[in-house]
């Protein structure tokens, strides 16, 4: 009998792990579909094979950073969510929400997932340090920063924080600000712009090798999101190469779509898109974006 139980345990628990829920969000500020097309990332191109990519998806306006950002993780635009500069804090600004949390935080998709999945365990990495003002802390289990633009042992952090939480319901933010800074300080599209690309898609390269290594793969969507384009050494307008950016997702409920335009996408789908993943129905009021149907088997 012990030996039966035994079995059982080791069954379920196996179980557990191949259902597991586990989103990982590679977020790349400043890439631009201009900078797709004119950089060489093959372990993009590897990890999307069996999903899509866009390369209409479209930002929020302003074709700013922290605005954009929040849109993607609040379901929201500027309108619904407040914040129309990288200036926002909670504290001081122009346009208050029209939904908030006790705390007084739009609604983001890391509350949404706790609330509805209590076990779930969430993760948030950054180079940035305003990004995270519009998030509300409580509903994220780790939170790493790092300075100076690097992001290597952030990658490291959240490989460690998906092999202590494989066997459940997980959401990881995986954030870098270094491809628009290179974008800033030589311009889109020059060589350092470039290099800074194709110096990611080397890192993405070695996590996603390393979770295959730990089995941690075949049960994990990826999505890749950037938050706008840029021109000369800036953004901020609506000409296209800073209104049009690279969305990509693959995971097992993804239809494989390879490089498309088979639908519209924004970033302020992103959240809707998350939870649908996660399977959850009711969301917030204020959330105006759509889970688009065509990505979905």
């Amino acid at each position: 009998m012990m030996k039966i139980n035994l079995f059982m345990l080791l069954f379920l628990l196996t179980c557990t792990n191949l259902n597991a829920q586990r989103i990982v969000v590679i977020a790349l500020d400043g890439f631009s579909t201009e900078g797709f097309k004119g950089s060489k990332h093959p372990n993009l191109d590897k990890l999307f094979d069996k999903g899509l990519i866009t390369l209409s998806s479209r930002p929020v306006i302003p074709s700013v950073t922290l605005p954009n950002w929040t849109s993607h993780l609040t379901g929201q635009g500027p309108e619904e969510h407040g914040i129309t500069a990288n200036n926002w804090t909670l504290s001081k600004h122009p346009l208050k929400a029209i939904e908030i949390d006790t705390d007084g935080f739009s609604p983001s998709i890391f509350k949404l997932l706790k609330d509805k999945k209590p076990n779930a365990k969430t993760a948030f990495y950054y180079n940035w340090a305003e990004l995270i003002n519009p998030i509300n802390q409580k509903y994220l289990d780790e939170v790493s920063f790092e300075e100076d633009d690097k992001y290597k042992n952030n990658y490291a952090k959240a490989l460690k924080f998906i092999g202590e939480n494989k066997n459940g319901p997980t959401l990881v933010f995986l954030y870098s600000v270094h491809v628009d800074h290179a974008g800033h300080g030589y311009g889109w599209m020059s060589p350092e712009y470039i290099a800074a690309i194709e110096e990611v898609d080397v890192e993405i390269g070695k996590f996603v090798q390393k979770l295959k290594d730990q089995n941690l793969y075949d049960d994990t969507y990826f999505l890749l999101l950037s938050d706008h384009g840029g021109i000369a050494k800036g953004h901020g307008g609506v000409s296209m190469n800073e209104m049009q950016i690279p969305f990509g997702i693959t995971g097992k409920k993804i239809k494989n779509l390879g490089m498309t335009d088979a639908f519209f996408n924004s970033n302020r789908n992103t959240s809707w898109i998350l939870a649908k993943i996660f399977g959850i129905k009711d969301l917030p009021k204020s959330w105006t974006g759509i889970a688009p149907t065509e990505m979905f088997k």
